[in-house]
């Protein structure tokens, strides 16, 4: 993402996974099926990143929280539409078109979808990001000093030289890890990242087993992450990230644990579930607002890819703990135990609420 930009790498990604998505229903055995499922699981990771990216590349402090939010009520509203097609396509042929068809709309986008300017800033590349600046502030009516340009132009232009000076041209994965501070906020967040994407997906799986509708029970997931975000909006924007993803994570394990009682009969399980639902949604709401502002804008894209391709590890595991653990709800034990700790390493790392998204290597190893 940080050689091609967010803008193609977005739409490469898109391209494969439609491909790899609808050759999946002419799939002719398993293995062929296979194949073309791993397609469309190794193009999920960095379609979900630029979402991410995006938002808070394109607006100040004070309108990230909004557009973050939006974007995971548009998940949220998208899970529960999935609970009516899932409904509605029985068979798997079928399903699969259904839910790789639609992708392409996206492709009507490449005429009017912006590269990030912070991007083009960063990477050095000043007329472009000029133009792409002009055009929004025209869009939102408002005015763009060419002193402000100009003193932009001189800014962005010492830190790209700074940067070559270090013979850095490119980055790669060793970046995250190259300085003290980086390492260990790249270690933080993908782990989190990891508890919030296996106990999200792990939930998921679970709840077709809470009654025997499991196309309501999948549908009740998706709806009750809704009203968190009702509650997220004025908290985030009045508490910050890091207290609300740790208080978030606590109650989500908590639940999850307590929903594990002998003594509680199936509605209050039910109960512990949504509530254990509805913590974890609010997690991975604030997480994805928050590892992007703590990374550099030049390994940004990079760095969520990494925490996010790692989040996908636990889901992999996760069916076969749903299939040991039905009766003894070891699945649950797990994703609650991963919750509590996830929350406490979240204590670890900075506040980002107004703060300025740091641009280079040197400010995200300064940025404590």
């Amino acid at each position: 993402m940080y050689q091609l930009g967010r803008r193609p790498a977005f739409f490469i990604y898109l391209f494969i996974e439609c491909i790899f998505g609808i050759a999946t229903a002419f799939a002719k055995d398993f293995w062929m099926w296979l194949i073309f499922r791993i397609g469309v699981g190794f193009t999920v990771p960095a379609i979900l990143a630029t979402p991410n990216v995006l938002p808070i590349e394109f607006v100040g402090p004070a309108h990230r929280t909004t557009c973050i939010l939006l974007t995971n009520i548009a998940h949220s509203v998208g899970m529960v539409i999935l609970s009516l097609v899932l409904y509605a396509f029985r068979d798997w042929r079928q399903l699969a078109l259904a839910t790789s068809l639609p992708f392409t709309v996206y492709f009507l986008y490449w005429w009017s979808f912006p590269e990030s300017p912070r991007w083009l800033l960063a990477c050095g590349k000043f007329e472009k990001a000029k133009t792409i600046l002009l055009k929004m502030a025209k869009v939102n009516g408002k005015d763009i000093s060419l002193d402000y340009m100009d003193q932009l132009k001189i800014k962005y232009e010492e830190e790209f030289k700074n940067q070559k000076s270090k013979t850095i041209k490119k980055y790669n994965i060793f970046h995250l890890f190259k300085t003290p501070n980086l390492r260990f906020k790249t270690i933080a967040i993908t782990f989190i990242w990891f508890v919030n994407t296996t106990v999200y997906v792990g939930l998921s799986y679970y709840a077709p087993a809470l009654s025997s509708d499991e196309h309501l029970n999948f549908f009740l997931a998706g709806a009750v992450e809704l009203p968190t975000y009702i509650v997220l909006w004025p908290a985030m924007e009045k508490f910050g990230r890091k207290s609300l993803l740790h208080i978030s994570m606590l109650i989500g394990g908590c639940a999850c644990l307590i929903a594990t009682f002998p003594i509680l009969d199936d509605q209050w399980t039910l109960i512990m579930f949504c509530i254990g639902k509805m913590g974890i949604s609010s997690s991975y709401v604030i997480l994805s607002l928050f590892a992007p502002e703590l990374y550099p804008t030049v390994v940004r894209g990079l760095g969520i890819s990494v925490s996010s391709v790692a989040g996908m590890i636990g889901p992999v595991g996760l069916p076969v703990i749903n299939y040991v653990g039905m009766g003894s709800q070891l699945s649950l034990i797990v994703m609650g135990v991963l919750q509590i700790i996830g929350a406490f390493v979240t204590l670890l790392l900075p506040e980002t609420k107004n703060c300025h998204l740091p641009q280079t290597l040197d400010d995200g190893e300064e940025y404590k």
